[in-house]
C-alpha cells in the first residue's frame, strides 16, 4: 500500500496517464465518423506504424511522457530515430497495437470510474444511481459513502498498472535496435578515445614545456652567465609561448566538437621542438630522410608527440646530455628513433605515464613503440605504418 501511494506522489504516473489518453483522442475522431466499425484503428495502425517517421514521432512522446528521467540520454531505453529496416517497422506496428489495446482500457476507466464515483455520492444523499453508470444496481442509502472512493482508487491502480505495461512494452518494441546500440557504441568509445587523447596532449606539451623551463633556470641559475642566462630565458618564453599555442589548442577542441584536428602540429614543425632541446644544452644529432610533408596527418601528429615525449624525458631524467634522433620515411613505414647515453640517467625500466602513452599511440595506428635500455643507452623506437592510413 505504501509503494502504492508513492507511485501516486510521482509525476511520471500522470504523465504516463496523458500518454495512454492521446490515442483514444485520436480515435475518438473515427467513432464519431462510423461508430459502427469501432476496429477500425486498429486496422489504420498497420500502414501507418508501417512509416519509417513514426518510429521517431512515437519514441519521442514515448521517451518525454514514458521515461522522462531518461529524456536525451545516449543510454535512454527507448530510442529516438526512424526506422532503418523492416524489422523497426514492425515492431512500430506492433507497439501502436498495444498502445490502442491500453488507450481504450483507460479511457473507458478514465470516464465510467470518476462518474460511478459521482453517482454512489449521490446515492448516499437518496437520490436513485442512474442507469448511465456502473452503479445503477446500487440502491440508495450510506452506505454509497462507503463505496465512493473505489471507483477512484480502481482507475489510480489501472492507470499505474496500464502506465508500467506501456512503458516495459516501449521499452522492447520502441528500444534501440542492434545496429543502434553498435552505433551508439562506438560513438562512446569515441568520446573516451578523444579523453584519452586529450590527456596524452596536455601531460606531452605542458609537460615537455615545463621541464625545459625547470631545466633552464637552473641551468642559468648556476651558470653566472649574463649571456647563458639571457638564452635560457629566450627559451624559457618561447618554449612557454608553444605550450600555451598547445594549450589553447586543446581547450578548443574541449569547447568546440567540430574543430579539426589538423589544428595539431605535426613532424613538419619538429624544427621547433629539437631547437628547444638544443637550447636546454642538449647536444643533438639529427637524422631526418623521406617526404615528412607526405606523411598522412594522423601518423604525422602522432609522431610529433612521440618525438616531444621522448626528448621531455631525455631532459627531465639525462639532462643535457648527447642525444641522437632518427627520422625516418622508408617502404611505407615511419621509423623515428631517440637514443641517449644511458650512463647517468636516473629513470627507470616502469612504465609511466608518457611511456606508456608513446605506446598506445603507436599501436592505435596499428604500428609498435620500445621502449628501454638498448647497447647502453637508452633508446625510443617507434615504427608506425603509413598505408593503412592514407
Amino acid at each position: 500500500m505504501r509503494r502504492f501511494f508513492a507511485l501516486l506522489g510521482r509525476p511520471t504516473t500522470y504523465s504516463r496517464w496523458l500518454h495512454l489518453l492521446i490515442p483514444a483522442a485520436v480515435a475518438s475522431v473515427w467513432l464519431f465518423i462510423s461508430p459502427s466499425k469501432p476496429w477500425m484503428p486498429f486496422i489504420f495502425a498497420i500502414p501507418v506504424g508501417l512509416l519509417p517517421v513514426m518510429r521517431l514521432g512515437e519514441g519521442v512522446q514515448a521517451q518525454l511522457l514514458l521515461t522522462p528521467e531518461q529524456r536525451s540520454r545516449p543510454d535512454a531505453a527507448i530510442s529516438v530515430g526512424p526506422a532503418t529496416t523492416w524489422a523497426d517497422r514492425w515492431r512500430t506496428v506492433v507497439w501502436l497495437e498495444v498502445r490502442l489495446v491500453l488507450a481504450a482500457v483507460v479511457c473507458f476507466a478514465t470516464v465510467w470510474l470518476p462518474g460511478t464515483a459521482v453517482d454512489l455520492v449521490r446515492g448516499a444523499f437518496g437520490t436513485h444511481p442512474s442507469d448511465v453508470w456502473l452503479a445503477r444496481d446500487v440502491g440508495p442509502g450510506w452506505w454509497c459513502a462507503l463505496l465512493a472512493p473505489m471507483p477512484i482508487l480502481m482507475l489510480l491502480g489501472l492507470v499505474i498498472a496500464c502506465g508500467e505495461a506501456a512503458t516495459a512494452a516501449a521499452r522492447g518494441l520502441l528500444g534501440p535496435s542492434p545496429a543502434e546500440r553498435m552505433t551508439a557504441l562506438e560513438e562512446r568509445t569515441e568520446q573516451l578515445l578523444e579523453r584519452n587523447r586529450i590527456a596524452r596532449e596536455l601531460h606531452d606539451s605542458i609537460g615537455h614545456a615545463l621541464t625545459v623551463a625547470v631545466v633552464q633556470a637552473g641551468a642559468a641559475r648556476t651558470a653566472g652567465n649574463p649571456e647563458f642566462t639571457a638564452r635560457a630565458l629566450a627559451a624559457i618564453e618561447e618554449t612557454g609561448r608553444n605550450a600555451l599555442d598547445d594549450l589553447e589548442r586543446v581547450l578548443r577542441v574541449l569547447r568546440e566538437s567540430d574543430v579539426p584536428v589538423g589544428a595539431r602540429p605535426t613532424l613538419v614543425e619538429a624544427d621547433r621542438l629539437l631547437e628547444s632541446a638544443r637550447g636546454s644544452g642538449v647536444k643533438l644529432e639529427v637524422e631526418m630522410t623521406g617526404p615528412l610533408e607526405l606523411v598522412p596527418g594522423p601518423v604525422s601528429r602522432e609522431g610529433y608527440r612521440i618525438l616531444q615525449e621522448s626528448l621531455t624525458n631525455v631532459l627531465r631524467h639525462a639532462g643535457a646530455v648527447p642525444v641522437r634522433v632518427r627520422i625516418l620515411v622508408v617502404e611505407e613505414r615511419l621509423e623515428l628513433e631517440v637514443a641517449n647515453p644511458l650512463a647517468g640517467s636516473r629513470r627507470g625500466t616502469g612504465g609511466g605515464s608518457g611511456l606508456r602513452g608513446m605506446r598506445e599511440r603507436a599501436a592505435l595506428l596499428g604500428g609498435k613503440a620500445r621502449t628501454g635500455p638498448h647497447e647502453g643507452e637508452w633508446r625510443v623506437h617507434a615504427s608506425l605504418p603509413l598505408d593503412g592510413i592514407r
